[in-house]
């Protein structure tokens, strides 16, 4: 079962689909896509992600607050606990932390994040995180405030293999994106090759961040098939494979999904 773990479909560009969103979503199924997890990010978007999830049978919901979007406001635990009791919602988050783009609320950042593990250990929901540039603080932050019965998510990994094999070490699946096929993506290539088959995830991250040979152009679900393909190369296993093998995981992961 070939699934994009991680996608936004409420922000995706729709222009060569007539601003359809089910034809984009129709597109993917027809790339064999059976499955799609569509990320909330912040407070204003909880509504739409779980609308979505809640009209299509193929979509399912994650519900938090990005890094990058805590200054509009944060999430209590209660708050989360409650949202994560919908039945389309398999996850919490995005959440995490970014210390690329913004160095100026590190607090209010490390405060939400570890809101949302603790929410997440109530909610018994995996975490969906985010990290840029802040390496041990991500990995502090899960060992202190974590659960790893639960676990979560590192998506679209851009990270070391040291701080792959941390996470791995705490329960934690990793998620490639369209990164992994970049020329420049070499470090991140190595760590497709280390991972172990049963913690390895695909996504797209769409409208962000489109694979090879779509770079530069809206990134959109059915292209996480380029990314299975380019990982199932790297990895010397077939495509049908690894997209058996990642959705499994999927299902292992999000066991409300």
């Amino acid at each position: 079962m070939l699934v994009d773990s991680h996608c936004h479909l409420d922000r995706l560009k729709l222009d060569k689909y007539g601003g359809s969103l089910d034809q984009a979503l129709q597109a993917a199924r027809l790339a064999g896509v059976e499955k799609f997890l569509c990320i909330g990010i912040s407070l204003e978007n909880r509504q739409r992600v779980t609308d979505l999830a809640a009209k299509y049978p193929d979509v399912r919901a994650s519900v938090g607050v990005h890094p990058l979007d805590v200054a509009a406001g944060l999430a209590t635990e209660d708050q989360l606990v409650a949202w994560g009791e919908n039945p389309d919602v398999v996850a919490l988050g995005e959440t995490g932390l970014d210390y690329y783009y913004s160095k100026d609320d590190l607090a209010v950042q490390q405060e939400s994040f570890a809101i949302h593990l603790r929410a997440a250990g109530r909610a018994q929901l995996p975490v969906v995180v985010h990290t840029r540039d802040a390496r041990e603080d991500t990995l502090s932050l899960i060992r202190e405030h974590g659960c790893l019965e639960n676990a979560g998510v590192l998506h679209c990994f851009t990270e070391s293999w040291e701080m792959a094999k941390a996470a791995l070490d705490m329960n934690y699946y990793v998620s490639l994106s369209g990164i992994v096929t970049f020329k420049n993506a070499e470090e991140l290539r190595d760590v497709a090759r280390k991972l172990p088959l049963d913690r390895l995830l695909v996504e797209t991250d769409s409208p962000y961040l489109a694979p090879v040979p779509f770079r530069g152009k809206p990134n959109e679900p059915a292209f996480v098939r380029e990314v299975a393909k380019f990982v199932a190369e790297l990895r010397g296993i077939s495509y049908e494979q690894l997209c058996e093998v990642t959705g499994e995981n999927f299902h292992r992961l999000f066991r409300k999904a």
